[in-house]
C-alpha cells in the first residue's frame, strides 16, 4: 500500500496539534491485514486519556482531506509515545543531560550491547555516557538503536 512520507502527514496536522497545546512526538504506519495509521502526540507533564481523545476527533474528519494512503482503508489511531519512548529530537537528548539513560547498540563497547548511565553531553553526532565510576564511553549516534530514560522499577 502506498502511503504518504510522515512529515507530510506530521505538517498537515501540527495545526490541530497546535490547537490542543501537543506536539506530535511521531506518526508509524503499519501494513497487513489491518493497516493503521498511529500518531504519537505527547506534551509538557504527559498526556491523558482525554487528550487522546480531544486529538482523534479534531483529526478524523481533516485526515481524511489529507488521504494519506490513497483511498485505501486503515484505521486511525492515538497514543502517547510511552514512558519508555525513544529519543528523537536534540530537546529529547539536551534535556536529560545529567540524567540516567538506557542505550541499546547495535555493535557491541566493551562485550556489551546495552547499556544504562548518566547522559554527559550530546552533540549532535554522538553522546558521552557515564556508566560508573571507571567507564565512560563516547557513542556514535550511528550505533545507537535506542535511547530512552532509564526506568527505576
Amino acid at each position: 500500500m502506498k502511503v504518504k512520507s510522515n512529515q507530510e502527514i506530521i505538517e498537515f496536522l501540527t495545526k490541530y496539534a497546535n490547537q490542543l497545546n501537543v506536539e506530535i512526538f511521531d506518526v508509524e504506519f503499519k501494513q497487513g491485514k489491518n493497516p493503521s495509521l498511529t500518531i504519537f502526540i505527547e506534551k509538557e507533564g504527559g498526556i491523558d486519556l482525554d487528550t487522546l481523545e480531544l486529538f482523534h476527533k479534531a483529526i478524523f474528519d481533516p485526515i481524511d482531506e489529507l488521504d494519506p494512503t490513497f483511498g485505501e482503508k486503515y484505521t486511525l489511531n492515538v497514543s502517547s509515545p510511552g514512558v519508555d519512548r525513544p529519543f528523537k529530537s536534540e530537546k529529547d537528548f539536551l534535556s536529560h543531560i545529567n540524567k540516567k539513560v538506557e542505550v541499546k547498540l547495535y555493535s557491541s563497547i566493551k562485550g556489551k550491547k546495552f547499556y544504562d548511565g548518566e547522559l554527559l553531553s550530546y552533540d549532535g553526532k554522538s553522546i558521552v555516557l557515564k556508566v560508573d565510576a571507571k567507564n565512560t564511553f563516547t557513542i556514535d549516534l550511528k550505533n545507537i538503536v535506542k535511547i530512552n530514560e532509564y526506568i527505576d522499577f
